[in-house]
């Protein structure tokens, strides 16, 4: 049996739709905000990944993210560009409208909340009201296209006949996706499955739409309720790249995507997502917002594929499907291997950087890129494909960067206090402070406060190495804390301290952004 919808005419009952919401609820997360260079670099990532649905943001919480929802619209080509709306606000579902008016298809995302709870202590609604409410902001979204979402805030705390009312009402009004969220993460998987059995089941029209699940992972519990969702009928499932979301996170799109594919034997279902790219995705998301995902992460955790135990490495030795129910190749892991040295010219790295992932990369950023090459093969016995990832993520999410570094200049020892001599480039002009410090960090990041001076607070100050050996680039994290707005950025040289003086700077790049946010009144899902 097939359905007609609006964005993708006849489905396959079997097709599950994928709707990334990386640069919405990810970005709501503390300290993952992004550029408007970063959201163009993760949608792009994203596109070529092969998600159906890329929801780029919330238009009208602020100048900033309707600019960038618009840009992603004119620029980003293949998925439905969505934009959020609150369902009862007509100034925000007209500015989704206009944000998302370039893009080739198009959809408003609009929510209210629908459970007791937040009717009575946050929206301060009666049911009535927010009834009339869903029917007004879903007749007013079709007024700017033809495919419409409508999601029921804590839906799975909503009383069940409210909540087929709801859904009811908002089909007639004209939405053709009907998401449920666990917005608190609350659900157990059987309370999903009969949510879902139940609408589809009750509410007059249901046949005509497509359902969705967006499921948060306060008890860890959301890629096992999108499970049990699809299996109840469900053919949309809201995710996004290494889980990140608000609080403990969203359901994450690749152990998704991978379970259905791993386990097709007992979920017959299929998605467009271009498996071997996951990986690559992934390690991008974790360079622009700074946080690293844990060692242990399923498919993308860098312990994921690696195998210490005796007993397990000999199965794996003779063959990989004793301890490994997918290849690592199918996610986008390589072995790392010597391919780019000291001697390798520009063609040669601009066509590796292509193999990695990267497509085309101003000529600007290449040289600058191609530079920092050239002195990590002179500084550096082995080039591993990650450390190239390393050096020319760090390169090219900084483009539009207010603050740059140039040089640093340290000394530092057991008999002399340490000193760090730094120069930045600040709004186009280089300048240059001497600092002293407790240690040859402290001493850095004491110089980078000369030259620009904030209020910030360092919370977290973490260094990992991006590959193996003495010589191995270090990836360092700082976390930034100003006004209760937090900022990680990320760093990687050969040089520790020339990472930890990176990782300062991209912090307070990203500081600069937040500043010049404006957080809307009410935002989840």
């Amino acid at each position: 049996m097939t359905f007609s919808h609006p964005s993708f005419g006849a489905l396959d009952p079997d097709r599950i739709i994928i709707f990334d919401t990386t640069l919405r609820d990810g970005e709501q997360s503390p300290g993952f905000s992004m550029n408007l260079t970063e959201k163009l670099r993760m949608a792009e990532a994203l596109a070529e990944l092969g998600v159906d649905v890329l929801e780029a943001g919330f238009p009208i919480a602020s100048p900033g993210d309707f600019e960038s929802v618009e840009s992603i619209a004119r620029t980003i080509k293949g998925p439905v560009i969505c934009g959020l709306a609150r369902t009862g606000g007509r100034d925000d579902i007209a500015r989704a409208g206009e944000a998302i008016r370039p893009a080739e298809r198009r959809r408003i995302h609009n929510f209210i909340s629908t459970s007791p709870l937040h009717m009575k202590y946050k929206l301060r609604m009666e049911p009535e009201t927010v009834l009339q409410a869903v029917i007004d902001g879903n007749t007013l979204a079709r007024d700017y296209t033809d495919d419409v979402e409508w999601s029921a805030e804590d839906g799975s705390r909503t009383d069940p006949d409210f909540l087929c009312r709801c859904v009811e009402v908002a089909i007639k009004a004209g939405a053709t996706t009907i998401n449920i969220p666990d917005t608190v993460g609350y659900a157990l998987p059987e309370d999903i499955a009969r949510i879902f059995t139940m609408l589809r089941e009750r509410v007059p029209g249901a046949e005509k739409v497509i359902f969705s699940a967006h499921n948060h992972n306060d008890l860890g519990l959301a890629v096992a309720n999108t499970i049990a969702a699809i299996r109840a009928g469900v053919r949309q499932v809201e995710c996004t790249i290494n889980g990140i979301g608000e609080r403990a996170g969203n359901a994450a799109l690749e152990e998704i995507v991978m379970a259905i594919r791993t386990r097709h034997d007992a979920l017959a279902w299929h998605s467009g997502i271009e498996t071997p790219k996951i990986l690559r995705t992934s390690k991008l998301l974790s360079t622009i917002t700074g946080f690293d995902v844990q060692p242990n992460k399923a498919i993308v955790g860098r312990n994921a594929f690696a195998h210490e135990s005796g007993i397990h490495q000999d199965g794996v030795l003779k063959n990989a499907a004793t301890y490994e129910i997918m290849t690592p190749e199918s996610v986008g892991w390589t072995k790392s291997s010597l391919v780019m040295g000291k001697h390798s010219g520009r063609a040669a790295f601009r066509d590796k950087l292509r193999a990695l992932g990267y497509g085309e990369i101003g000529d600007n950023q290449l040289n600058d890129a191609f530079r920092r090459f050239k002195d990590l093969a002179d500084r550096k016995k082995v080039v591993y494909d990650d450390d190239l990832v390393a050096l020319v993520d760090d390169e090219v999410m900084r483009g539009h960067d207010r603050i740059r570094f140039l040089s640093l200049d340290v000394h530092t020892g057991s008999k002399a206090k340490p000193r760090a001599e730094l120069e930045l480039e600040i709004d186009g002009a280089a300048q240059s402070a001497v600092a002293t410090g407790d240690g040859p960090v402290d001493a850095t990041f004491n110089a980078i406060r000369d030259l620009f001076a904030h209020d910030a607070v360092l919370r977290l100050y973490s260094v990992g190495a991006v590959t193996e050996g003495t010589d191995a680039q270090a990836r360092v994290t700082v976390r930034l804390e100003e006004n209760g707005k937090m900022v990680d950025g990320q760093g990687a040289d050969t040089d520790t301290i020339v990472a930890s003086a990176r990782a300062y700077v991209h912090a307070l790049n990203k500081l600069l952004v937040k500043r010049a946010r404006t957080e809307p009144k009410a935002l989840s899902a």
